[in-house]
């Protein structure tokens, strides 16, 4: 094996698209040789059908192009043999719930209902991209077993994760880290499961899944308070609750339900998210569809039943372009960022991802003289 350190260092630059990790850290340059302007470099990939293998092939050829005194570049590519693949998969996860542990700087927020048709994924999918958009290292899961929606909003209908043995690596969706459980149906088929199963289901996705370090994991739940919102109560119990309701009373009657579960589980409901608000009309005026003061009223109940203040972190107008972005696949916010609705959101994500943490039972890595 060798390795040109000139070469190797503008390969540091270059990233696996799907683990998001430098292929010189993950052992992927298996030699890098630079001969009379030439720069031969073989590439080992994680399986031979990789899915990203000429995005990997044209980054590689990218960057030792850039390199002084080379004039020609020449990419071959290899497969890791099934203990290169072992050491790989060992070195990125363990059995464990990584997003569980007191030490994790990830912030894990479930977005949450009480009934369907709020507008919850959505808002979930224009969340997420928002978040990623600022730079931060984003995951999504769809954890609406039996509704998943996700895929489509992200514009990913088709995509299949790529497995490394037992390791699943989630497909990148506008820069953020997705999976979803119609990742593994075909044809649309419904999924007939009960609790045991999607628990299991769940659990998978957090510990079979490398998300790799992230910023920010965010789970579209399924409405109400059923076995999911059970299960993330138990398997992240450092997860945060947003609940997303209409300005409709009834409907912020439901939406009373999904946050108070919070009482049972001692999660932290961090506020709540009026979606379907007066729609703007051509002449400046406002059209309350849906009614108003839904939002307002849903975060002063909770405050009430948690003993807590439960803000409302906005209101988000009724606008037929995020209908549009979740038919397309490109959410609002990227394809229509100066929208009223997307600044909204993007404020809301903001907000989120940017309030303060103690540093309570954190591992800060030092050790006292």
């Amino acid at each position: 094996m060798t390795l040109e350190p000139r070469l190797l260092e503008a390969l540091s630059a270059v990233q696996d698209p799907e683990l998001r990790r430098p292929i010189t850290e993950l052992g992927m340059v298996e030699s890098a040789i630079l001969s009379e302007g030439t720069a031969r470099v073989t590439v080992l990939l994680t399986i031979a059908g990789c899915p990203m293998r000429s995005t990997i092939e044209n980054d590689v050829a990218a960057a030792l192009s850039a390199v002084p005194g080379v004039g020609r570049v020449e990419v071959a590519l290899g497969v890791m043999s099934p203990e290169q693949r072992a050491a790989l998969r060992e070195s990125l996860k363990s059995r464990s719930v990584p997003f569980s542990d007191p030490a994790s700087l990830t912030r894990v927020i479930a977005i949450a209902s009480g009934k369907g048709g709020v507008g919850k994924s959505s808002l979930t999918a224009n969340l997420a991209c928002a978040m990623a958009a600022d730079g931060l290292r984003v995951g999504l899961i769809d954890a609406d077993v039996h509704g998943f929606s996700i895929p489509g909003l992200l514009g990913i209908p088709g995509a299949k994760p790529t497995r490394v043995d037992e390791m699943i690596l989630p497909p990148v969706a506008h820069g953020v880290k997705v999976i979803s459980i119609g990742m593994f149906i075909d044809d649309n088929k419904p999924v007939i499961w009960r609790g045991p199963m999607l628990h299991r289901a769940l659990e998978q996705f957090l510990t079979d899944v490398h998300f790799g370090d992230l910023d920010v994991l965010l789970l579209d739940l399924p409405p109400g308070t059923g076995d999911i919102a059970i299960s993330v109560s138990q398997l992240l119990p450092g997860s945060e609750l947003v609940v997303v309701t209409t300005p409709q009373a009834a409907a912020a009657q439901v939406a009373e339900r999904a946050g108070s579960i919070a009482v049972q589980t001692g999660q932290k409901v961090v506020g709540v998210i009026e979606n379907m608000s007066a729609m703007v009309l051509p002449d400046g005026s406002l059209l309350e569809i849906f009614g108003s003061g839904g939002g307002a009223e849903l975060a002063q109940r909770l405050s009430l039943v948690l003993d807590t203040e439960v803000p409302l972190l906005g209101q988000v107008a009724l606008d037929p372009l995020l209908r549009v972005g979740g038919d397309t696949g490109v959410p609002l916010v990227l394809s229509h960022p100066d929208s009223p609705a997307a600044a909204q959101i993007i404020e809301m994500a903001r907000g989120l991802t940017h309030r303060p943490r103690g540093l309570a039972g954190l591992k800060l890595g030092v050790t006292p003289r």
